[in-house]
């Protein structure tokens, strides 16, 4: 394969070399490209050379500057850029700006053709080519849009009637890809073997891609090859993720049915929907890394978020009844497939409610998501089927850990709960409170067996510095959490509103942090300054959305419900 190459040699002349360029880009293997723009020529230039005689052109010449990134190349890549040159040669552009219009899905055409054909004799539709079969002076090619595949048949000469066949010469059977997009005109009609599809009349190239998609083939027996399956491919490339396993994308429907169906449901409920800071000068409403940056103009440091609790109350105390936000939240902290350090979670504050209260409207809105988003309250979630249907379980905290382990902690104070935390193998440092071991405790031998929806609870005072004193149990908070499938899914309390004894938590939590616990909340005045003003009884909740969509897609993964979710840095090899 020979390209035209142009390049500067600041110590000898290009034409007594020219002639070894040509010998160069014709070597088979993995070639290096750079592409430039020369000023003089006005046009992009492109240079192709071997890794076998890379060294000693980079000595003798300059191709760019030095912070330039060469692309490997493999042989399909060169011949789409080949074939992309080509196309500009004939003055056809690869990228058109003009609207396509589309007129029918494909669904639509393989849904609504056997019931009223009618509708389908002038039909405009785009999509990406997943497959050509080549059968002379006629193709069948599969197109897919964004819902599903449909068939198209194109016959050379009824897309070209006169005597110029190059549009199906060339430009279909030449320049076409797997991966193009392109659009096309025509009728629905049934092939011989039944299969609804599209018989081409016009079609128009809207894209051309300049790297193959995987081949994903399955055999007679119904057996997938060569599948795109890989995580950390399928995670870190999703876009061809979303193309080569079109199934991928149930999973962010289904979350997308999940939030407008919360957000409906609060909506009815009369609560309003609000935006706050992601940027805040102090960090609190969750025990968590935060995530640090400065400001420059105001020369101060900042924070990601990690929870937006605090500034939803000074809502609550301007006189709102309910408000609700769907936030993105920060936390620097480990990740696993339950944890990417930004996540997507639904707060919402009410006046004149208590935690009892918000337990009932938990119960019934993920009801409602669970019918919305899989038509059913009952969902298969890995081995179990998870019902959502009310009433769910409820536990005090003691009475789970009393219950999964045998023992009663109701009346241990710190050093006889650290002496049987050990026994129960949760390692114990000087930095851990008293609520902390509890934590820990219910986290390893608890959590992970709470398969059905169940609440949890009655938490210790030392664990929810935000949650209100419990009426009637010393020592206990009005705080709890929905378990689900292993994980929790919610945390709400009985919202704490006085203002002295909030101080004093905050307090409490800045000789954790003293202690080494990088997790304990910071002192924040403005929000105490607030509550002095006087906040009504609140209750407040706190759902993750992306453990919520774990259950709700069956999926054994966060990564499986984000889009885009966080990964280590992309590892490329160098020479």
């Amino acid at each position: 394969m020979v390209f035209r190459i142009f390049i500067f040699l600041p110590i000898c002349d290009p034409s007594g070399i020219m002639s070894d360029f040509d010998f160069l880009s014709r070597h088979e293997g993995s070639l290096r490209i750079f592409c430039a723009f020369c000023a003089t020529l006005r046009e992009r230039i492109l240079v192709v050379i071997t890794p076998q005689t890379f060294k000693y052109f980079n000595r003798n010449f300059i191709f760019a500057p030095r912070n330039t990134q060469f692309m490997e190349l493999n042989e399909q890549e060169l011949i789409r850029r080949q074939k992309l040159e080509e196309l500009q040669q004939h003055n056809i552009n690869p990228y058109p700006a003009e609207l396509w219009p589309i007129t029918h899905t494909s669904k639509e055409m393989l849904e609504g053709f056997g019931t009223n054909p009618d509708a389908y004799r002038e039909v405009s539709f785009a999509g990406r080519v997943m497959s050509i079969r080549d059968m002379g002076k006629a193709a069948f090619g599969v197109l897919q849009d964004s819902i599903g595949r449909i068939q198209i048949y194109v016959k050379r000469d009824d897309i070209c009637p006169g005597d110029d066949k190059s549009d199906y010469d060339f430009l279909f059977k030449k320049m076409l890809d797997m991966g193009d997009i392109i659009g096309v005109k025509g009728y629905v009609f049934v092939t011989k073997m039944g299969e609804t599809s599209i018989h081409v009349q016009s079609f128009k190239l809207l894209s051309k891609a300049l790297r193959p998609l995987p081949v994903v083939k399955k055999d007679a027996d119904g057996n997938i090859h060569d599948a795109f399956s890989d995580p950390e491919m399928r995670y870190r490339q999703r876009y061809v993720d979303l193309i080569v396993n079109p199934q991928v994308r149930e999973a962010f429907v289904k979350r997308s049915k999940l939030t407008n169906s919360m957000r409906a449901f609060l909506n009815e409920k009369g609560y309003m929907e609000v935006e706050t800071p992601i940027l805040q000068p102090l960090y609190g409403g969750a025990a968590a890394r935060p995530f640090k940056t400065h400001h420059n103009t105001l020369d101060m440091t900042l924070y990601l978020r990690i929870a937006n609790e605090l500034y939803l109350k000074r809502l609550i105390v301007g006189g709102f009844d309910g408000v609700y936000e769907f936030a993105k939240d920060f936390r620097n902290e480990g990740m696993s497939r339950f944890h990417n350090p930004e996540f997507t979670q639904v707060e919402l504050y009410v006046a004149y409610k208590d935690y009892e209260w918000m337990m009932n409207l938990v119960e019934e809105m993920v009801e409602r998501v669970a019918i919305d988003t899989n038509g059913t309250t009952e969902i298969q979630v890995g081995e179990h089927i998870i019902s959502f249907k009310r009433p769910w379980k409820r536990f005090t905290m003691y009475e789970a850990i009393a219950h999964f382990t045998g023992i009663d902690i109701t009346e241990m104070d710190e050093i006889a709960l650290a002496t049987t935390a050990k026994g129960l193998g949760i390692h114990v440092d000087n930095t851990m409170g008293r609520g902390k071991m509890i934590d820990e405790i219910f986290g390893e031998h608890c959590e992970g067996k709470l398969i059905q929806p169940t609440f949890i609870t009655d938490y210790p005072v030392e664990m929810s510095p935000l949650a209100k004193k419990h009426r009637s149990k010393p020592g206990l908070v009005e705080r709890f959490e929905a378990i689900c499938n292993g994980k929790e899914i919610c945390n709400a309390f009985s919202e704490l509103n006085d203002p002295i004894d909030q101080r004093m938590r905050f307090e409490e939590q800045n000789e954790l942090g003293k202690r080494g616990d990088e997790e304990a909340m910071q002192l924040d005045e403005d929000f105490l300054r607030a509550l002095e003003f006087g906040m009504p009884p609140t209750a407040g909740l706190g759902i993750g959305i992306d453990r919520l969509a774990m259950v709700m897609t069956n999926s054994a993964s966060i990564q499986d419900v984000l889009f885009f979710p966080q990964m280590r840095p992309e590892r490329v090899e160098q020479d």
